[in-house]
């Protein structure tokens, strides 16, 4: 009889394991709440303007059109019984009827969530930067205040309007805030006259880029801070309400947008495993990506706690999660033909980030710094190659290409109504 192996989540890790197991000699059952995979690198990019959010996502099924043994189900995972080896999925459009899926072996690759670190006041009155969604909704947001702030004759309550405080100076909080600076600099400012925006990037730490070299963190700041964005570094966020955030050095920031790009944890599907969790909600794996104390149960990406040889976990980050799930599919492979299975070895290519038109820092291979427009040329390129599909690579690059010209940002359309994440503003015209 076939075996069948049933992977959660579409996103780097599941994708690249379903690749691997595709047209092979196994059923595979694909499972995620969207039928489509998300670029997550560019989310900040449709939250400022810059793309439309189908240019950074790509069906799900025609991926594997030609692969007769993989299928996909739209659904959300409500249980797991690992001794049974099955799962209870629901439909995730609201439609309450569930089912089971057994399985044989089964991938978890259902990434993360923001991390609020259990302050309700935060999480009720920010924007996250986690999926198409919550980009759509921030760039509702920022839209509708500016036009909001043309009505508004209170100097103070229009300062609020057009300020906003990013938190978290990690490679997604400077990308969104200069992005943002950009954006109210080349385009709003010729659009709507009067209006002096500012932005906030705020850190709990005392640097900005925690992971990169001390020479890339200084560029990084100095080329963030060149745009005009200020940096806030050693003041956390005690506060947040509507229409203010209070640092822990005192100072209030009239806004009515509070950006949070301060951390992230394991997907709560880590909880339906009944094992002991690490920091951030994280399942602790085997070297095979195999849970430990569970068999032909894989965990992958940011869901997965595996420490390198220094004793340090690996980061949550992309990369990491395409070579673990390529490692789980393989490994499952190894285990149909009675092999032993092979260990994860991690292949670190390096880091980087972008703050700007032609500012960027780079650390590639942990060798060589780049900072400024080589840096830049180097992230536009490799993000361009590792998107999905061509016509989302064309229109990204065609749309990179006018905004660079022509210091326009033309996805500016204010679609649907007021999204339900936005914080109530209490705003006095």
């Amino acid at each position: 009889m076939t075996k069948r192996a049933v992977i959660v989540g579409a996103g780097f890790g599941g994708l690249h394991a379903a690749r691997v197991l595709a047209n092979r000699e196994i059923d595979v059952l694909l499972i995620d709440r969207n039928n489509y995979h998300t670029f997550t690198p560019l989310l900040y990019q449709v939250a400022t303007c810059g793309l439309e959010a189908s240019e950074i996502a790509h069906p799900v099924r025609p991926v594997f059109r030609g692969a007769g043994n993989i299928s996909f189900l739209l659904a959300e995972v409500t249980s797991i019984d690992t001794a049974g080896q099955v799962i209870t999925v629901r439909m995730s459009d609201g439609d309450d009827r569930e089912r089971e899926e057994q399985y044989d072996y089964l991938i978890l690759a259902a990434g993360s969530v923001t991390n609020f670190f259990g302050n309700e006041q935060v999480k009720a009155n920010s924007f996250e930067l986690k999926s198409l969604d919550d980009s759509l909704a921030l760039r509702n947001h920022i839209l509708r205040l500016f036009e909001r702030a043309v009505w508004t004759q209170d100097s103070d309550a229009r300062q609020a309007l057009t300020t906003v405080v990013v938190v978290g100076a990690g490679a997604t909080g400077l990308e969104t805030a200069g992005a943002l600076y950009e954006l109210y600099a080349k385009v709003f400012q010729r659009e709507f006259a009067g209006l002096t925006p500012r932005i906030v990037l705020v850190e709990a730490t005392d640097k900005v880029l925690a992971p990169y070299p001390e020479e890339l963190r200084s560029a990084a700041r100095e080329q963030l801070e060149s745009l005009g964005v200020e940096v806030r570094l050693g003041a956390p966020v005690v506060e947040a309400a509507s229409n203010y955030v209070v640092l822990k050095d005192g100072s209030k920031i009239g806004t009515h947008t509070l950006i949070w790009a301060a951390g992230v944890k394991a997907s709560p599907l880590a909880d339906m495993l009944g094992v002991k969790l690490e920091r951030g909600g994280r399942v602790r794996i085997k070297p095979t990506t195999e849970v430990e104390g569970l068999e032909r149960v894989y965990v992958v990406g940011d869901m997965a706690y595996l420490e390198d040889a220094h004793g340090q976990p690996y980061p949550m980050m992309i990369p990491v999660a395409k070579q673990q799930g390529v490692l789980a599919a393989e490994n499952i492979l190894r285990d149909l033909k009675g092999w032993q299975p092979h260990e994860f070895r991690y292949i670190d290519r390096g880091i980087m980030a972008t703050i700007g038109r032609s500012r960027a820092v780079a650390y590639i291979f942990n060798r060589i710094k780049l900072r400024g427009y080589l840096a830049w040329i180097a992230w536009l390129t490799l993000h361009l190659i590792a998107l999905l599909g061509f016509h989302n690579r064309l229109a990204v690059f065609l749309h990179w290409v006018w905004n660079y010209f022509t210091f326009d940002r033309s996805v500016r359309v204010i679609l649907g109504d007021q999204p339900e994440k936005a914080p109530t503003m209490q705003v006095e015209a």
